[in-house]
């Protein structure tokens, strides 16, 4: 987190006229979201609207038995002073799930969080174990989304999902795929089955479900959640030293953050996506940058020609 967090300031173009154009486009966007808030898109099985930019939380919460909960906290607030309201993570330990508990129930975030979280084990008693406990240390009587990481033990799982979406444990159900390996076993699941949500891997620079995997399961009515959107920091690694191009301002496009996050956010058949960050500075970067001019499409396919040369 913090070689991102280094790395991705770095990447603003140093020269004043640079960071200029960035303070005006930030204000732009921050005028924007004040206006009209943060850009929502719905969900497809019930049409609730979700905020397109959420909070990937695994690493912040992770990091509570290290740094406490006041990283988390200043995320949330800023994921939620701007409208946004989906915070994704899955079981790590009691300590850190019980920290995320004390954040998430605070009476500041009292109906404006949008809760998931996941079932990663083998076994039925096992998934039912880790949903209970989810419900205790998250403080919750009902999650937002409880979804089965990696197709895990798929068909042992996905009984029990539905049956704490039909008790009202859960609001809504879903999987996810986080291995291109997984994606022809995630297709056959949607042609069988109609799960609310889908989460999958997808960036500028990590297309494989764009021409087919994810039309597809938002044409089966799934919501689409995209994850690494940076890669885990492995997308500002590789364009360290590299200068973001100048036809990317065409689109109010100033760091490579934003080349990735526009270029996500431009295709409409996702729902939301995730910006994994423990830096509350970054968390509103993400959310203004959603509610920014966005590529079209003879633009995003400049943006792919591009990559593929840096």
């Amino acid at each position: 987190m913090t070689k991102q967090t280094t790395t991705r300031r770095g990447f603003i173009a140093g020269s004043s006229a640079a960071v200029a154009a960035v303070s005006l486009a930030r204000s732009a966007a921050l005028a924007a979201v004040e206006q009209h808030g943060i850009p929502l898109r719905p969900i497809p099985s019930t049409g609730e609207m979700l905020p397109v930019i959420g909070l990937g939380s695994s690493k912040v919460v992770e990091q509570i038995a290290q740094n406490g909960t006041d990283p988390l906290l200043s995320v949330l607030r800023a994921l939620v002073a701007h409208g946004g309201k989906l915070v994704d993570t899955w079981p790590r330990n009691a300590a850190n799930d019980a920290g995320f508990g004390r954040v998430a129930s605070m009476p500041e975030f009292r109906d404006k969080l949008f809760v998931t979280t996941k079932v990663d084990q083998v076994g039925k008693d096992v998934g039912i174990r880790q949903f209970r406990d989810s419900l205790r240390n998250y403080q919750r009587d009902v999650i937002d989304l409880v979804q089965i990481f990696s197709l895990t033990d798929l068909d042992t799982h996905w009984p029990s999902l539905k049956e704490w979406k039909a008790e009202g444990a859960a609001r809504y159900i879903g999987v996810t795929v986080s291995q291109d390996s997984r994606h022809a076993d995630l297709e056959q699941f949607l042609q069988r089955e109609r799960p609310d949500f889908v989460q999958m891997n997808y960036s500028i620079t990590e297309r494989a479900v764009e021409e087919r995997l994810l039309p597809f399961a938002a044409d089966r009515g799934a919501a689409v959640v995209v994850n690494r959107p940076f890669m885990n920091g492995a997308y500002f690694d590789r364009l360290e030293g590299k200068a973001l191009p100048e036809w990317a301002r065409e689109f109010g496009c100033e760091t490579w953050a934003q080349f990735s996050l526009k270029y996500i956010l431009a295709n409409p058949a996702l729902t939301s996506v995730l910006t994994e960050t423990s830096d509350s500075k970054h968390m509103e970067e993400n959310v203004l940058t959603a509610a920014g001019e966005l590529p079209n499409k003879k633009e995003r396919r400049r943006m792919r020609e591009f990559i593929a040369t840096v």
